[in-house]
């Protein structure tokens, strides 16, 4: 079994933790995903099994979806609820413009400050092994895209948004700087992914409905990828990593081989005229 499950993860489980699960329903030796989510958090996660694992790495997930609340009057240490209190604030009352405005001011091309809760390293060290000896750093900016953010409703302490955003975005901090940006402070209470590139949540099973027809071949979640099949003496030459003559029409930089199953064989890009070399082998 080579390719991915679209799981629909659970509160209170890291993404490590439905891996082990998966692995354990469909025994299987090899299991990682794509895009790991806090254990706070809910929502899709790509879990990749097999060559999977490989072939994972090609996937467009630049652009991710989310749905996120944030409670207004505390702003913790990790950014969410579970996190300890490290400021307190009576809420300042807003308006819908005001909410309008503040997510305009934070969509497209911003700098985060990266949180304490991260693994980035500083010095040698993940940022939440500082945090969790209690150890405060001064920490790196990084360029994000926030593509979209999408009021969905509000009551006087909550504000429940929908974001757009590029890889790298912490859906905590945009929380934190909409506080902040209507005179507040505030944590992500809830946090969903619904999409990553093109997969979406409503693909997604829970792993108590998972099974073996829900599996999705490598082929499938790599459809943007123009792919070819061969036979015979050019799908043995793929098999072993050999530069193959490909006419095909476009100026394609990957080309995906397949056989004539519709198994992944490897994954090519272009090196000179019609020549394209492998990139990495699949099976």
């Amino acid at each position: 079994m080579n390719g991915f499950f679209y799981i629909d993860k659970q509160s209170d489980w890291t993404s490590r933790d439905v891996c082990n699960k998966v692995q354990k329903i469909f025994n299987l030796p090899k299991v990682g995903h794509i895009g790991t989510l806090d254990p706070f958090a809910t929502g899709l996660l790509i879990v990749c099994v097999g060559s999977g694992t490989k072939a994972g790495t090609f996937f467009n997930d630049d652009e991710k979806e989310y749905i996120a609340t944030l409670s207004l009057g505390k702003k913790t240490s990790t950014g969410d609820l579970t996190g300890e209190v490290v400021e307190e604030k009576e809420i300042v009352p807003f308006t819908k413009e005001d909410i309008d405005n503040a997510l305009k001011a934070l969509t497209g091309t911003i700098k985060q400050q990266i949180p304490m809760t991260s693994a980035v390293h500083v010095n040698g060290v993940k940022l939440y092994q500082y945090l969790h000896k209690g150890i405060e750093v001064d920490r790196p900016f990084r360029e994000v895209e926030v593509k979209k953010l999408e009021f969905i409703s509000s009551t006087n302490d909550s504000i429940t948004f929908k974001a757009v955003v590029s890889k790298g975005t912490y859906i905590r901090v945009l929380g934190e700087d909409i506080a902040s940006n209507i005179n507040n402070v505030g944590h992500l209470t809830m946090l969903r992914r619904t999409r990553i590139g093109s997969a979406s949540i409503s693909m997604a099973k829970t792993l108590d409905e998972v099974k073996k027809e829900d599996f999705i071949p490598i082929r499938e979640l790599l459809k943007d990828i123009p792919q070819i099949v061969l036979c015979g003496d050019e799908l043995n030459k793929a098999k072993h990593g050999m530069t193959i003559p490909f006419d095909i029409n476009g100026n394609n930089d990957k080309i995906l081989v397949l056989d004539a199953d519709g198994n992944a064989i490897a994954m090519y890009h272009h090196d000179h005229q019609k020549y394209y070399k492998c990139l990495r082998g699949l099976l």
